[in-house]
């Protein structure tokens, strides 16, 4: 008999919330290491947990569940009006599936993107060397998608992890300069297409934060779940989220063994 070795979880220290002002965060992180990356990242992700570099983390927030993980049922999605005129402006983008390697364009975009929208935010400062490892650092497999118009400029980028049940967004971004052809829920549209594709069931968005208007958009998207408790929800048959009560528990990962430390 085959005994796989513990998986340790760690907590992180307090943090600021980027969410919601005036609270604090905190993470359990575990290592994405060795030939078991790819099978502990997906029960990772089914339940709750999200990856950055090598690491696999979860929010375990004292007295606040407002972060709920969300997800899409690809073959279901039906877009909205406005989803479909967005998907009509930007018909003539072109989306290229590039290996995780990092480029001085994509870097300047970011970068643009970052001062631009989040510039009080850590990511703002990051240098070139912090973006290749944010893009390349990753023990799974991988897609940096490419977003260019018709006169071949980058105009935005999605880090996007390939699961066995679906297309996960890391994170994306985009120019700043073009809001009017909402190119974050392009990007989305785009993963969910994608995954219909390829016959994946989802596409997983990460947290939702229904405090957060910067996280709004992820529930616009029909076909949603949520993960409260230990079990993914339909979106459409929630009547509220009280913040600091949805206790979705993320920790609860069936068949990945767990140490703490």
């Amino acid at each position: 008999m085959t005994h796989r070795p513990p998986q340790f979880f760690y907590t992180t220290a307090s943090l600021p919330c980027p969410y919601v002002e005036g609270r604090t965060e905190r993470k359990v992180v575990t290592d994405l290491a060795g030939l078991n990356a790819d099978s502990l990242h997906d029960r990772l992700s089914r339940g709750g947990f999200r990856r950055s570099h090598n690491i696999a983390y979860a929010p375990v927030c004292p007295g606040c569940r407002s972060c709920i993980p969300i997800r899409i049922r690809a073959a279901e999605f039906i877009p909205s009006r406005t989803q479909r005129r967005i998907a009509a402006a930007n018909a003539d983008l072109h989306a290229y599936e590039m290996p995780p390697r990092a480029t001085g364009e994509q870097f300047l975009l970011f970068q643009r993107y970052q001062r631009t929208r989040h510039g009080e935010g850590d990511m703002a400062a990051m240098s070139f060397y912090d973006y290749r490892a944010m893009v390349e650092d990753t023990p799974i497999e991988t897609w940096l998608v490419e977003f260019r118009d018709k006169e071949d400029r980058l105009i935005g980028g999605c880090l996007t992890d390939r699961l066995t049940d679906g297309l996960s967004a890391v994170y994306s971004f985009y120019a700043p300069e073009l809001p009017r052809r909402s190119l974050g829920t392009q990007a989305i549209l785009w993963l969910v297409s994608r995954a219909q594709e390829l016959k994946l069931p989802y596409v997983y968005l990460g947290y939702w934060v229904p405090e957060s208007p910067k996280m709004a958009y992820k529930a616009k998207f029909s076909q949603s779940e949520v993960l409260i408790g230990n079990s993914w929800i339909d979106l459409a048959a929630q009547s509220h989220f009280p913040s600091a009560t949805i206790a979705h528990q993320p920790l609860a990962v069936p068949s990945a063994p767990m140490s703490t430390g």
